[in-house]
């Protein structure tokens, strides 16, 4: 397990990376993974880091397992490694920000 001081900088971190609200990352997932004729259940929507993202913004930092932690470990990273859009062409910036939207990371988010 992660000493509490380690603990309190990746809740923080995670949550300055994390930029979208559990409401929005949710119909996100939601939107993301439907198609012309079927929408899936919402606790089956989106890719399953997307989930446990929402899973992790709607718990306590007291309530977090070591699979929440490691999952943030690794959203912090990746977020922090893509986030960069501005030099890039218009559809990888949209396969991108998409990416990092199933995340909970909007990068055009003010």
């Amino acid at each position: 397990m992660t000493d509490a001081l380690e603990l309190d900088t990746l809740w923080e971190n995670f949550h300055r990376v994390v930029n979208m609200t559990s409401n929005e990352l949710a119909s996100w997932l939601r939107v993301s993974d439907a198609d012309e004729d079927t929408e899936p259940l919402p606790d089956h929507a989106g890719e399953p880091v997307g989930q446990h993202v929402l899973a992790i913004l709607q718990k306590r930092r007291m309530d977090l397992t070591d699979d929440d932690i490691e999952v943030m470990y690794e959203v912090v990273d990746t977020i922090s490694a893509e986030a960069d859009l501005e030099n890039e062409p218009e559809a990888e910036q949209t396969r991108r920000r998409h990416h990092l939207m199933s995340l909970g990371h909007d990068p055009l988010k003010p």
